[in-house]
């Protein structure tokens, strides 16, 4: 399991993701998709952002436990 990796898929595909979104934008705009987007995506972004280092953090102390362990 490499955690670091998996945090590197999850910022991957939520700019995947923003940019689905500005596609869809294009033809879903009214107060339903402003309100899902402020509901569901507002923080996403940075949230995701402020993550991925915790990932690669994370990934090394459990790379030291395993050593530790062995």
């Amino acid at each position: 399991m490499n955690i670091s990796a998996n945090g590197k898929t999850v910022v991957v595909l939520t700019k995947q993701l923003f940019l689905a979104w500005e596609e869809t934008k294009k033809y879903w705009n009214d107060a339903k998709s402003e309100e899902f987007e402020k509901r569901f995506l507002g923080e996403l972004e940075s949230t995701v952002n402020r993550a991925a280092p915790m990932f690669d953090d994370l990934d090394k102390v459990l790379s030291r436990v395993r050593i530790d362990c062995e």
